[in-house]
């Protein structure tokens, strides 16, 4: 398969590019190194340094996996124009040069952040109600992608995932919670959680994620929760995460941030049934892993 990934240098977009090299696929990586690092690019996939809003060319790709994007929530908050043209317009910008080259497209969006409060493990036909301009990006892009396979006969798929984590996840994004109190516990520093800690998450392992991504690939269309079907408090992950790093420090709370959700977990069985994919990686596993990784020479 010929593949291009917009932010292959990124947390999930290189495991992803790694995955795809390993079974021997062409693979071209589109980065303009705002939160990639230049170092986890597979040396055996082809580097093309650029902003998508700026558009990317597909070439003769088979699909282009659409990972590029401003990921951070706080971020959209305080630029939330900064936020919807790299979310919206570089969407649009990757979807025409999908076009131009044939070539399916696999979107990564948003399950807590579009779905806003559940009351349960929402599901893909639930109320969108995004509680963030970053979540509202999301699901104007979805939008677009929908909107590109009526009008063009395409057949896009767009995957809503959950709070994934592993290893190179960067800690300096508040998404990545799991990475942050880790590093934190690692280098013996005071960890914190916003408001009480009993705000909940569906923490996915990024090798599930990865997986959840090929599987798309293969896909005729559709939109797919991927998660664990499973809450943890954050309370809970950090205790999880203390216990692994050796320690029992206590965190400090601070007051809860604008545009985060109370309650998040996603019911997974679409994709089970449409993509035949399954969440692998139970959380105290994957977080020995991303320790695992952290903390090697």
């Amino acid at each position: 398969m010929r593949a291009v990934v917009t932010g292959g240098a990124g947390f999930i977009g290189s495991n992803l590019v790694d995955a795809l090299v390993a079974r021997s696929d062409e693979v071209v990586v589109v980065d303009d190194l705002s939160s990639g690092k230049r170092e986890f690019v597979n040396p055996d996939a082809t580097f093309l340094e650029g902003d998508i809003r700026g558009g990317i060319d597909a070439g003769h790709a088979d699909v282009v996996f659409h990972l590029a994007a401003q990921a951070d929530v706080v971020t959209s908050v305080e630029r939330p124009d900064h936020d919807a043209a790299v979310n919206v317009v570089g969407t649009v910008q990757v979807l025409e040069a999908a076009r131009a080259a044939s070539a399916h497209v696999v979107f990564s969006s948003t399950g807590g952040a579009i779905y806003g409060e559940c009351d349960g493990p929402a599901l893909e036909s639930s109320p969108r109600r995004p509680v963030s301009p970053y979540g509202i990006a999301k699901l104007c892009a979805e939008e677009y992608l929908g909107g590109w396979n009526r009008i063009h006969g395409s057949h896009h798929v767009v995957l809503r995932f959950g709070n994934f984590y592993g290893p190179r996840q960067d800690s300096s994004l508040e998404g990545g919670v799991v990475s942050i109190f880790l590093e934190r516990l690692h280098r013996g520093d005071e960890t914190v959680i916003f408001g009480d800690g009993l705000q909940t998450r569906d923490f996915v392992y990024v090798g599930d994620v990865v997986g959840a991504m090929l599987a798309a690939a293969q896909a005729q269309g559709g939109v797919f929760n991927i998660g664990t079907g499973e809450e943890t408090t954050v309370r809970e992950l950090h205790r999880l995460c203390a216990q692994i790093a050796g320690v029992d420090d206590a965190p400090r709370f601070e007051p809860a941030r604008l545009g985060e959700a109370r309650r998040s977990v996603l019911d997974v069985s679409n994709a089970a049934a449409g993509l035949g994919w399954r969440p692998a990686t139970p959380l105290g596993e994957g977080l020995r892993q991303t320790w695992e990784w952290l903390t090697q020479d």
